[in-house]
């Protein structure tokens, strides 16, 4: 009787772990399971946090803004985003400051079309909190001009333009494999304009996270996880400008199965977000 005891409290175990749907696993970056706990722990040790996205994915956004919140009860933090533009700050300020209302940062600023579901609730907690709030990334119609011309076009820009860049001449290393990648994209034709304006993002990015660190807080960056995978990007930048800073990154990838990491995806990050690539899309 025992014995059958025994095989059904098997059976019920392996029932209950089949139907315990989950929708994403964290893994470090040797590709072992590990907790939200740790990740907390973990961000709470650094200077900075670079947050990599999928942008339309609606689980990674939940947890950046369960992340936010958490680390909020532990230390003050600074939060920045690659969505918005550096030269879009004083309007985010304002709107921070309840100066102008959510309709005015519409009107006033360059929001993405997913703002309102996956961004301004980031933007509404540092409100709430009284937090700074960094718009980190370059404006994008300089980004366009790298594309087309190549950093050198960014020398004729006023003093007030330069103000939303990182300091030039920016540093470029091609032999970076993240821009190595891109380089090879269109059959090995893209070139090197490409990486260029890709790094003229990272660069202006760690620019503004180096530039508002303050001290006793952590400073949480939410970027597309291309930004800052394989621990460049972003992170190369800031390392530039401050070899000592301490940086915890995640990174997120989208799996069939989520039990294990795809070798592909070992040492992209610190902690690597494996979500079901089945979940629901904001756009």
């Amino acid at each position: 009787m025992k014995k059958y005891i025994i095989l059904f409290t098997i059976f019920l175990g392996i029932l209950t772990q089949a139907q315990d749907k989950q929708s994403y696993q964290l893994f470090d970056k040797n590709g072992k399971k590990t907790t939200y706990k740790k990740l907390v722990a973990s961000s709470l040790k650094n200077d900075v946090v670079l947050f990599g996205e999928y942008h339309n994915n609606s689980v990674v956004h939940w947890l950046q803004l369960e992340l936010t919140k958490d680390l909020a009860e532990k230390t003050d933090l600074v939060l920045g985003a690659e969505m918005l533009e550096a030269d879009n700050q004083t309007q985010l300020n304002q709107y921070l400051k309840d100066e102008i209302t959510q309709k005015g940062l519409d009107t006033l600023a360059r929001l993405w079309n997913n703002y309102k579901t996956d961004y301004k609730p980031l933007v509404d907690f540092a409100k709430e909190k009284k937090f700074d709030f960094i718009a980190t990334n370059v404006p994008r119609r300089y980004a366009s001009m790298v594309f087309r011309k190549d950093l050198v076009a960014l020398d004729s820009l006023s003093t007030e333009e330069k103000s939303w860049i990182a300091p030039l001449p920016i540093e470029f290393d091609v032999n970076l494999p993240g821009y190595q990648a891109m380089m090879g994209m269109q059959g090995g034709h893209a070139g090197d304009k490409m990486p260029k304006a890709q790094a003229i993002k990272d660069a202006t990015m760690a620019y503004f996270i180096h530039k508002n660190l303050k001290e006793s807080s952590v400073f949480v960056h939410y970027n597309g996880t291309y930004h800052s995978d394989n621990f460049e990007g972003i992170n190369w930048y800031l390392k530039l400008y401050n070899p000592e800073i301490k940086i915890v990154t995640i990174a997120t990838v989208e799996q069939k199965e989520i039990a294990t990491l795809e070798k592909e995806h070992l040492n992209k990050a610190d902690f690597i977000l494996v979500i079901d690539e089945d979940v629901t899309k904001t756009y």
